[in-house]
């Protein structure tokens, strides 16, 4: 019986001397926010690449995306007029539409009477206008998405450099805990500096697909339109 005793009292002193294990977590702002002044404003770089790219990119896609609603009948209506001799017609139509197609076909329409090379000239040339203006800004989406992954490990680098200072002036005597906790937190700016290139990139290849599909719009606008000329009255 004395025994038996004996044992549970032994277990008890085992439970009561096992040291508890506490599960350490952090946030991910406590993590952004611990990495000092250097990482600090390395995060805050890209926090701000990160609203520039997301705003360019919706003002860019609302954009494309009205340029690209045109009236299927937008060319009908610009034949019959032309066709019936109505010029002026056509240009208030062209005028009351608000896309790259009307403005390109607006300006071979004040162009007829002239040779057809020249109307082709005129007509390429506000086409380039027209991709210029739909571009606009989305060679800064091109720029985030390469320059944010190298801001964000520049970061990590400053946060190696430091925790090795660190270990280098405490004669080799730091803790590897605080050494550890500086190197993950410096590798955090290299995560936010992906993350937000990541966005940038894909923001940006979206929008060249979408101006791509306008481009084509016109070149189809301005075929028509040429055609529409070279019949025979």
């Amino acid at each position: 019986m004395l025994y038996f005793f004996q044992q549970d009292d032994l277990a008890q002193t085992a439970l009561e001397v096992e040291p508890v294990v506490e599960e350490k977590t952090l946030s991910l702002f406590d993590l952004m926010m611990s990495g000092g002044l250097g990482g600090q404003i390395i995060i805050g770089i890209l926090f701000i690449l990160l609203f520039v790219a997301v705003y360019i990119y919706f003002e860019r896609l609302f954009a494309i995306k009205a340029a690209t609603e045109v009236d299927q009948n937008f060319m009908l209506q610009i034949k019959d007029s032309v066709l019936n001799g109505n010029i002026e017609s056509a240009k208030i139509r062209c005028a009351q539409t608000n896309s790259p197609v009307a403005r390109l076909t607006q300006k071979g329409i004040s162009r007829i009477g002239s040779p057809l090379e020249d109307i082709n000239t005129a007509i390429e040339n506000a086409g380039r206008l027209e991709v210029y203006k739909l571009e606009k800004n989305v060679s800064i989406l091109a720029t985030i998405a390469g320059a944010a992954p190298m801001i964000g490990f520049l970061g990590t680098v400053i946060g190696m450099v430091l925790a090795f200072h660190a270990l280098a002036t405490s004669s080799g005597q730091a803790e590897m805990g605080v050494l550890a906790e500086g190197i993950y937190t410096a590798m955090t700016t290299t995560v936010a500096g992906l993350i937000v290139g990541i966005i940038a990139y894909i923001g940006y290849n979206h929008l060249v697909v979408k101006t791509d599909k306008v481009v084509h719009q016109m070149e189809a606008t301005a075929v028509d339109f040429l055609d529409l000329l070279n019949e025979p009255a």
